[in-house]
């Protein structure tokens, strides 16, 4: 047993060898960067680390007069990226600095980040609140898994392995059982991952990545539940490696997702052009119209920020400029698109780039009386078995005292040299697979790849004008049509032929129980890509039942992108401006010996075709006439009638349809006139007496007065659109107060729902299903809503609301 004063001068040693390797290397004896303990760069290098300041705040006098020999001086290198050139000289000395200890203090943070952000993502983008809607457990579904073989479980089943999936979230958030926790947050999220195709996108994968990562550090080594479990693993320091793969990671999806920006649509303001129109561009608008809004802020903006903000995150001295910048940015983002925990979760990696011991110079800010619930603050932290120790300094007896304090010198083991090369062939790989599309081929269309592991984030829009399904009975050789995503709840097989095919064999397997026999199945897609041409992405004569389709092969049926027509997107625009508000335009293009059958609806009472470019002929169906068109020719087409458009020439043709829609028209002038009679009857300047069916313009429409025949159908419709402006109008006008209760109630409502259905089925799981009329009452209560809700969900209108509540 030590004496009490044993114990203080021993105490007194480590601290005064610990500030040794601060002036030395950094913090905590390990320099800052993704080879330190500070911030990364794209070579997995980091910071540099200055820390001037911070020693003379801290050391004592005695401490301000020590100064270093020649050789403890830090060099350039050292102070820019650091580490020596020396520490990459040999294998040995870069698996020692793979494996040099660290402060655990930021990656405990960041793990418990994540896993509260991803035990909030497994209730909505993960599909917890509404998994019932998604499966459609025994329904006749058509599904598109990465692999075949891959099927849903029922749908109890896959309740619970949502609830696994949450649980493990939560224990990595806790630090709980920490590799367990892990395992069982990416063994669920990776089957629900491979499960679904359509659902995939780019942070979705990314999600997997980490949480993939983290299962093989030591993450819970800081503010954990193991931590108190187990005092050895409590505090410990952990290999540089795990703040290097991380920092490189999110330097990737930075910097890749920049390199991919670099598409000439992107450059020149195609991929994302109606985002200025967002009202969170508002402000730019003050100096900037909307086009160079699109092109400067939108396009320019987002392609510097992300081929920069890895190396500004790096430095010390830009790091706060890209914390404001990132930070903005994400903030945008999440209230411009969709994305669930993305933003958030991007946010909570920035401080990854800092050094690793900013929490506890943050939490030592915090008022006494809490430091017991915070994180550590004072202690250092203690050796640990997963890092490699440099052999102390030796001479005089100051150092002696040091060598005696500091941890025992350790050589490179296996595991530390398997982790090492682990390290390198994964950055390795993840700088590969954005590029890896010449190996899988079979998934490349008019874009590489499935989208979501490449990083080109946004630099692809896409319209959808015309979808046609057509069905051949092989037997009888009856023809007929299918509605657009019959036994799918998906959209995205349209755009990528290896989903087109799943489709089509689904869609033969289960029209035979339609006593349609062994079917062929045609798909007549027309797509607009960066606001180009709508043209066939797929040959609409190709049976894809029997096509033949390779994931290392070309695929045959895919109709080349005409990028050699890209140009006229400039006459596009002149075109646009040209026509009034009730005017529309759609810009066509087609392959020669192809023809499209299009039906004009009676209510586009005014259309017509004009060739842009080579020759068609046009074949109106009833009347069984063909009509030949030239460049710069036009011709009306009748109204409620079927006609063909041939493409004739040697070369595509391009075309252009002009309408007006004839009924929208007519009911936006009846609007206008009920609006001014409203105003009148309003203020008093109509006199005569309104007739019964337009007296709901004075008293308003009530549910009752929903069916009465008496009321004018305009006036019933002109009420309701009021109604719903009216509503519109309110909730923009909301304080920040009363838009965070509607969007607070609105999780609510949706992770209560998800946690009540995983209660019901894990019950039934466990002692089977009750009566029916106890779980038509459990899953009824499950369904509750918000009052205004159930109340106004049949009369949402959409379009019309440009933002999201926060």
């Amino acid at each position: 047993m030590l004496s009490r004063s044993s114990k203080r001068a021993e105490a007194r040693s480590l601290m005064m060898y610990c500030r040794r390797m601060c002036l030395k290397t950094g913090t905590n004896g390990v320099p800052s960067s993704v080879f330190r303990n500070g911030s990364s760069s794209p070579a997995s290098v980091g910071a540099p680390y200055v820390e001037a300041s911070r020693v003379k705040k801290k050391n004592s006098k005695e401490d301000k007069q020590e100064t270093l020999s020649p050789s403890e001086q830090t060099s350039a290198m050292k102070r820019l990226f650091g580490f020596e050139k020396e520490d990459i000289s040999s294998w040995h000395r870069l698996v020692c600095l793979l494996n040099r200890p660290t402060d655990p203090a930021s990656l405990g943070i960041f793990r418990f980040l994540f896993g509260m952000l991803m035990a909030l993502d497994i209730t909505q983008e993960r599909g917890l609140s509404h998994l019932d809607y998604k499966y459609l457990d025994g329904a006749p579904v058509c599904r598109f898994p990465l692999f075949n073989f891959l099927k849903p479980l029922p749908m109890d089943w896959m309740f619970f392995v949502y609830f696994v999936m949450f649980l493990g979230a939560v224990g990595i958030m806790l630090g709980c059982f920490y590799r367990l926790a892990c395992l069982m947050f990416i063994s669920t999220y990776w089957y629900v991952f491979f499960l679904d195709k359509t659902t995939w996108n780019n942070h979705s994968y990314l999600y997997g990545l980490i949480g993939f990562q983290l299962t093989l550090m030591d993450a819970n080594r800081y503010w954990s539940v193991d931590g108190l479990r187990k005092p050895r693993k409590r505090n410990a320091h952990v290999p540089l490696w795990n703040y290097t793969l991380l920092r490189t990671q999110i330097f990737i999806v930075y910097f890749i997702a920049g390199v991919k920006k670099l598409d000439a649509d992107w450059v020149e303001g195609y991929s994302m052009k109606y985002l200025a129109h967002h009202w969170l561009f508002d402000p730019f608008k003050l100096i900037l119209p909307v086009e160079l809004i699109s092109l400067m802020v939108v396009h320019g903006g987002g392609l510097i920020l992300d081929l920069t903000a890895g190396y500004l995150l790096f430095f010390d001295a830009t790091r706060p400029v890209a914390f404001f910048f990132v930070s903005y940015f994400h903030c945008m983002n999440s209230q411009l698109f969709s994305i669930g925990m993305f933003s958030y979760t991007m946010l909570a990696t920035s401080p990854l780039f800092c050094y690793p011991d900013w929490p506890r110079r943050f939490f030592g800010r915090f008022p006494e009386f809490l430091q017991p619930i915070l994180p550590f603050v004072s202690p250092a932290p203690i050796p640990s078995s997963s890092c490699v120790y440099p052999k102390p300094p030796s001479g005089s007896g100051e150092q002696q005292q040091e060598a005696h304090a500091a941890p025992k010198p350790t050589t490179p083991s296996f595991k530390h040299k398997f982790r090492a090369i682990f390290t390198i062939l994964y950055i390795m790989e993840q700088f590969f697979l954005p590029y890896s599309h010449f190996i899988t081929q079979g998934y490349n269309n008019w874009t590489n790849g499935l989208y979501g592991y490449s990083w080109d984030m946004m630099v692809h829009s896409r319209s959808h004008q015309h979808v046609k399904i057509t069905y051949r009975d092989g037997v009888t050789g009856e023809m007929g049509y299918l509605n657009p995503g019959v036994f799918t709840q998906s959209r995205r097989w349209k755009d990528h032929g290896d989903m087109l095919k799943q489709y089509a064999t689904c869609l033969s397997e289960n029209l035979p129980h339609f006593n349609i026999s062994d079917p062929e199945i045609y798909f007549d897609i027309w797509v607009s890509i960066n606001d180009r041409f709508q043209q066939r992405i797929f040959d609409p004569r190709v049976d894809l039942v029997k096509a033949d389709w390779s994931p290392f092969r070309p695929n045959s049926w895919l109709m080349p992108l005409l990028v050699d027509l890209s140009p006229w997107r400039t006459k596009f625009e002149e075109i646009e401006g040209s026509l009034d508000n009730q005017t529309e335009v759609v810009f066509i293009a087609d392959f020669p010996g192809l023809y499209l059958e299009n039906f004009v609806s009676e209510d586009l009472g005014n259309t017509s075709v004009q060739v842009l470019e080579g020759l068609v002929n046009v074949e109106i169906v009833d009347e069984k006439k063909n009509y030949s068109l030239q460049p710069g020719e036009k011709m009306q087409i009748p109204a409620g009638a079927y006609h063909k458009v041939y493409t004739v020439s040697e070369g595509p043709s391009c075309y252009m349809y002009i309408y007006v829609n004839t009924t929208e028209a007519e009911l936006q002038r009846n609007f206008t006139k009920l609006s001014e009679l409203q105003e009148k009857v309003r203020n008093g300047t109509e006199t005569e007496p309104l007739p019964p069916e337009l007296q709901p313009l004075i008293t308003g429409l009530d549910d009752q007065d929903s069916d009465n025949s008496v009321i004018d159908p305009v006036v019933r419709l002109f009420l309701k659109r009021q109604k719903r402006m009216q509503e519109v109008k309110k909730r923009r006008e909301a304080s920040m107060i009363e838009r965070f209760q509607r969007f607070a109630s609105k999780k609510y409502y949706s992770i209560r729902r998800g946690f009540l259905m995983t209660a019901i089925a894990l019950r039934n799981l466990a002692v089977g299903l009750p009566p029916i009329e106890q779980l038509t009452r459990e899953v009824a209560f499950a369904n509750m809503k918000e009052p205004e809700t159930e109340t106004n969900q049949e009369e949402r209108l959409k379009d019309e609301v440009g933002h999201g509540e926060l």
